[in-house]
C-alpha cells in the first residue's frame, strides 16, 4: 500500500484566500495513518468534492496560527470526534494555535481542543509516533515566530512540508534525505517579500536538499499571475530535480516509484 498526498489547496496568502482563486484546504496524507495539514479555509468543501470522509481523519497538525492554515481546524476536530460525542484523534499545533503567543491565537478553542483524545504542542525538534507514522516538527522562519514545518517519516520514506518561512541556510540540513520536498512558494522570481519563500530561495533549497521530487504550493496571487507552472519547470532546469506546481485535486503516491495524478 503506497503512500498518499492529495492537494486539498494550493493557494496561500490573504487575497488568493479571500477570493478562492486556488482552494486553501492544506493537504491530507494517508499512509496508515490519515494526517490532515493545515486545513484552511474550505477544506470541509474540498474533502466533500473529492468524496473523502472527515471522521476517518486520524491526526490534525497545524503549522501556525494564520486563517489560510487553521480556519477549517475545529469543524475538522467534530468530524474526527463525531460531532464531539466520541473523544479520539490527535491534534498537533504550534503554540501559537493551541495556546496563543504574543496576541496571535489560540487558533482552536478550548472547547474544540478537549474533543481530541490528545492535544500536543509542536516545537522545532519534538517528534509524534503515530501507527506507522512519525511526525517531527521543523524550525520555520516566519512571522508567526512559533511556526512549524513538518517531516512525515513514513514506510515511504520522508515527506518533508516546510511551511511559511523565510529562507535561511539552516533549513538545508533540517529537510535532508527528504524524499518528496513541498515547499510553500508564495511570491514568483523577482518578488521576494519577508518571511516567504519566492522561487529563487526556493531553487536553493531544493539544489541543496536533493530530493526525489519538489511540489510547490501555497501560491499567492502575484504567484498565480506569473504562471506557477513557469516558476516549477525554472527550478527544474535550475537545479535537475524534478520540480512541479502543485493543482487542487492533485494526488501523489507514494511507493517504488513517485507518481502524479
Amino acid at each position: 500500500m503506497s503512500t498518499k498526498i492529495t492537494f486539498l489547496g494550493t493557494g496561500g496568502g490573504r487575497f488568493t484566500t479571500i477570493y478562492q482563486i486556488r482552494a486553501t484546504g492544506g493537504l491530507y496524507v494517508e499512509s496508515g495513518a490519515k494526517i490532515h495539514i493545515d486545513p484552511g479555509p474550505g477544506a470541509l468543501v474540498q474533502m466533500h468534492r473529492l468524496d473523502m470522509d472527515p471522521t476517518k481523519t486520524d491526526v490534525i497538525a497545524i503549522s501556525h496560527c494564520h486563517t489560510d492554515h487553521y480556519t477549517d481546524g475545529e469543524i475538522l476536530i467534530e468530524g474526527i470526534t463525531n460531532g464531539g460525542t466520541k473523544r479520539k484523534g490527535l491534534l498537533l499545533g504550534s503554540k501559537s494555535v493551541i495556546e496563543g503567543v504574543e496576541g496571535i491565537g489560540p487558533g482552536i478553542s478550548k472547547y474544540h481542543r478537549g474533543l481530541v483524545d490528545k492535544v500536543v504542542v509542536m516545537e522545532p525538534g519534538y517528534e509524534v509516533k503515530f501507527k506507522r507514522l512519525k511526525i517531527e516538527a521543523t524550525k520555520s522562519f516566519h512571522n508567526d515566530p512559533t511556526t512549524v514545518g513538518f517531516r512525515l517519516h513514513t514506510p515511504d520514506g520522508i515527506i518533508s512540508y516546510m511551511a511559511d518561512t523565510d529562507y535561511d541556510d539552516s533549513l538545508i540540513d533540517i529537510h535532508s534525505n527528504a524524499r518528496v520536498l513541498i515547499l510553500p512558494v508564495t511570491r514568483p522570481l523577482g518578488a521576494k517579500i519577508p518571511f516567504h519563500l519566492s522561487t529563487r530561495e526556493a531553487a536553493k533549497l531544493v539544489e541543496e536538499i536533493k530530493p526525489e521530487i519538489a511540489i510547490l504550493t501555497h501560491f499567492g496571487l502575484k504567484m498565480l499571475n506569473e504562471n506557477p507552472e513557469y516558476q516549477a519547470d525554472w527550478i527544474w532546469k535550475e537545479t535537475g530535480i524534478r520540480t512541479i506546481a502543485a493543482e487542487d485535486g492533485m494526488l501523489v503516491k507514494i511507493g517504488k516509484r513517485i507518481e502524479i495524478e
